[in-house]
């Protein structure tokens, strides 16, 4: 059995990617998640779809610019391959900037509160990173180094990822596969403990997601052999993670040392 055909099928003269099929499925069902959430939360369910309807596009947008800026070697030389973002090359944390940006005007705007409508979407955004790095490993991308068949086998892993795997004449670590599974654990223990009282307070869903994603693609990024690089010698995502992962859990202390901070207590 050889590599899976990245066309799950043709409309007219279109193709529609496996890939597209797969991000768009994990978009979907993350909004949902966050709509389940907003009668909890005390959030209105239009401002959810409000939001994502800008920040879904804008945040594509950016991952996609994010990409192509630290690819701009090759981009420079192939202008017309900038917006064909159905073939891959885009990158996670450009998605989450931009999101993110556009999340905090919209809430200005609304007169929302940041970290209550970060806490409902957050699950929703882990969940659409654990089924989107599926489209990448449709596309055979984000893989590791070389290893052999039997360390694939080791792992327990079905034989049509193993086979998939197999990627320019040599099998690769399924770092796609570290990443998705890591992100699933944690958007399991975020669902399991967020409503119990007293533990999380606000805020605290989308702090703990940020230093839980950042640690672990921080390791996972190490592995992989198409990174971005920054000045041909620093990963990006890892130089990245790392900030965020210091930043993020500096945040997270601080809030919990200020005297105020049973206010931020969720219900």
């Amino acid at each position: 059995m050889g590599a899976l055909n990245p066309i799950a099928f043709k409309l007219g003269p279109f193709l529609v990617h496996w890939y597209g099929i797969i991000i768009a499925s994990g978009a979907v069902l993350g909004v949902l998640l966050a709509i389940n959430e907003t009668k909890r939360q005390r959030v209105s369910a239009d401002d959810i779809y409000d939001l994502v309807f800008w920040a879904l596009p804008i945040g594509l947008i950016g991952a996609r610019i994010y990409y192509v800026i630290f690819e701009w070697q090759y981009y420079s030389q192939h202008l017309n391959e900038i917006i064909a973002i159905w073939q891959g090359g885009i990158a996670i944390y450009g998605g989450l900037i931009a999101g993110g940006i556009t999340l905090i005007v919209f809430c200005r705007q609304r007169s929302l509160s940041v970290w209550q409508v970060l806490d409902v979407v957050t699950p929703g955004i882990m969940l659409g990173q654990v089924i989107g790095r599926w489209g990448n490993f449709v596309n055979q991308e984000a893989f590791g180094s070389a290893v052999s068949r039997s360390f694939l086998q080791q792992l327990h892993l079905p034989n049509f990822i193993v086979q998939q795997m197999y990627i320019g004449g040599a099998y690769h670590q399924p770092t796609f596969l570290y990443e998705s599974v890591w992100n699933f654990v944690g958007l399991i223990l975020l669902l399991s403990l967020r409503h119990k009282r007293g533990l999380f307070k606000r805020g605290e869903i989308a702090l703990s997601y940020a230093i839980w994603y950042s640690f672990g693609r921080f390791f996972i990024e190490g592995m992989r052999t198409d990174s971005l690089y920054l000045f041909g010698q620093v990963r990006v995502s890892q130089l990245l993670s790392l900030i965020v992962f210091i930043v993020m859990l500096s945040i997270f202390v601080y809030r919990r040392k200020q005297q105020k901070a049973s206010n931020y207590l969720i219900d």
